[in-house]
């Protein structure tokens, strides 16, 4: 491994590393455009100029490797003229309209030129003018003349994704990103070019003039839409209510985990949030009798679902659990199920249309916590409870967040089942047509009101936080079923889902050892997964 010397201090890096990443080892940020981590050195933009001892001119840092006994001074007067003059070269023919660009706030070039540029213009001639808020596809619009020709999109279709829709075209000042004749960028992932375009050129047309950047808020989460897990944050807009149509979530973005998703998320993951403010969330409790419905209080709906759970025998009660739920609330499920004896439980429903796969990251189950629900007895198949229903050897059903009249199973099949059972009690966070059918409609919180963990299918435990206040009078599953255990007679036993976890690690072997802390951001692999075992 070979040991340099940053300004002044020395360091030992992995063989191979390149001068901005030796320079991070030390805690200096080297500023570039061009290069990313995940993708190949282009050393186009030439903002990263370094000087290395002994070397007659400065030196780009993205494509020169760290050598043993280099020196490298990256704040000298010679680094600093020359980021000023590629400054003021990448500005211009870029237009100053940072005031309507939704990339304000986020720019590298504002944050740029206010560290290393700082030059008074000296162009006086008319800038070159090229197309204006073109759509590239269904999510990324293009602004060229706002490009720098940093090519990271084009290397992201290229390397990662592999469908190479994008190209550079023209010359000299007339080049400009475009995509090649007949294509469409409509890849599963063409929103991460969003993300690392380090200026306005490519925008989000989901997020476009939405909110401005400033006044979002950001909590750190886990994305619910597979297996996968990919690590993510969720900016919410709680301080200019009346933007973005009233939509409190405004957008999600990718979080850096090299273990689970490196530095990308897919666009069904990254657009998959508008459920959360959609005007069929659940707000209250609700009864249903005779037809007709009625909002009710929390102590309502608890009392009649452990009265029911009281009244009835074990064998007369059904419930069908949901690999959405988080590990806190499958296991609050589990201790009222061993209390009460309840053993038609289920959780896998199969889902309308399969779900897609690929080698990047998209998984085919479209559960984040299938693997949680397998390790604490609640993965089973549903169908069996669905059977009981038709046979009408059930009383009392308690359905979980899953839609079964949107499942595969026939529809003629789940109508009679729904009709046979005397009281359906629906947890979740949307209406929908078995919602409708229900006695009992008992509103959740979504991922992002609640604090909670997902497992996913390699077996890393993740945290995901609490972004917004839940709607309504949403609760948490694991809030709701520790209330019907204190209606039972249990004492209450949680007053926040790190309660509910800690207890789990203690009675789970495969979460043993495991808690908040040690999960910090990026998870831990539970005890005895194939991941866990792998070798590194």
């Amino acid at each position: 491994m070979p040991r340099l010397t940053v300004n002044g201090k020395q360091i030992e890096v992995p063989a191979g590393t390149n001068l901005i990443e030796a320079a991070r080892h030390a805690g200096v940020e080297v500023p570039h455009y061009c290069y990313h981590p995940s993708l190949s050195i282009a050393g186009q933009c030439r903002l990263c100029m370094v000087d290395i001892e002994k070397a007659p001119r400065p030196t780009i840092a993205c494509n020169t490797v760290a050598a043993d006994g280099m020196v490298v001074l990256t704040e000298t007067d010679r680094v600093r003229e020359t980021r000023k003059s590629i400054m003021e070269f990448h500005l211009i023919n870029h237009p100053l309209d940072c005031p309507v660009c939704d990339q304000a706030g986020e720019c590298w070039l504002q944050i740029y030129y206010m560290q290393h540029g700082l030059y008074d213009p000296r162009m006086t001639d008319e800038k070159v003018h090229k197309p204006k808020a073109v759509p590239l596809g269904p999510h990324v619009i293009l602004d060229a003349e706002r490009c720098i020709l940093c090519s990271r999109c084009v290397r992201f279709c290229d390397e990662i994704t592999g469908t190479g829709e994008l190209g550079i075209f023209e010359r000299g000042d007339h080049s400009e990103i475009g995509l090649f004749p007949g294509t469409e960028l409509d890849n599963k992932y063409s929103g991460n070019v969003v993300d690392i375009c380090p200026v306005g050129a490519l925008t989000d047309r989901d997020f476009r003039f939405q909110v401005r950047v400033w006044y979002l808020e950001t909590a750190k989460s886990v994305c619910a839409g597979c297996a996968r897990g990919c690590n993510i944050e969720v900016h919410v807009n709680r301080r200019r209510p009346h933007h973005a149509e009233g939509r409190r979530v405004a957008r999600l973005k990718p979080r850096v985990n090299a273990d689970v998703n490196q530095w990308w998320i897919c666009d069904a993951g990254r657009y998959g949030f508008g459920f959360v403010d959609d005007n069929d969330r659940l707000l209250a409790p609700t009864r249903r009798e005779g037809g007709t419905s009625s909002d009710a209080t929390w102590d309502e709906a608890i009392g009649a679902v452990a009265a029911a759970l009281r009244r009835l025998s074990p064998d007369e009660v059904g419930v069908i659990a949901s690999p959405r739920m988080a590990n806190e609330d499958l296991f609050a499920l589990r201790r009222l199920l061993d209390i009460c004896a309840v053993r038609r439980v289920g959780a896998q429903v199969p889902p309308r249309v399969p779900g897609d796969e690929d080698h990047i990251l998209i998984r085919a189950d479209k559960n984040p916590n299938s693997l949680g629900a397998e390790l604490m007895g609640l993965g089973g198949d549903a169908r069996p409870v669905l059977d009981a229903a038709r046979a009408r050897q059930l009383k009392c059903l308690w359905i979980f967040g899953h839609d079964l009249m949107a499942s595969r199973w026939p529809e003629a099949e789940v109508l009679e089942a729904l009709r046979a059972v005397e009281t359906i009690v629906f947890t979740g966070t949307n209406a929908n047509r078995t919602s409708e059918r229900a006695h009992w409609v008992l509103p959740a919180a979504a991922w992002v009101e609640r604090d909670g963990t997902y497992t996913n299918f390699e077996g890393r435990v993740q945290r995901f936080r609490q972004a917004v206040e839940p709607l309504g009078q949403a609760l948490a599953e694991w809030e709701m079923l520790d209330r019907v255990l204190a209606a039972l007679g249990e004492a209450p036993s949680a007053t926040r889902a790190e309660h509910w976890f800690r207890r789990l690690a203690t009675v789970v072997p495969a979460f043993a050892g495991l808690s908040y802390q040690a999960l910090g951001d990026t998870g831990r692999l539970v005890a005895g997964s194939v991941a866990a075992r792998a070798p590194r």
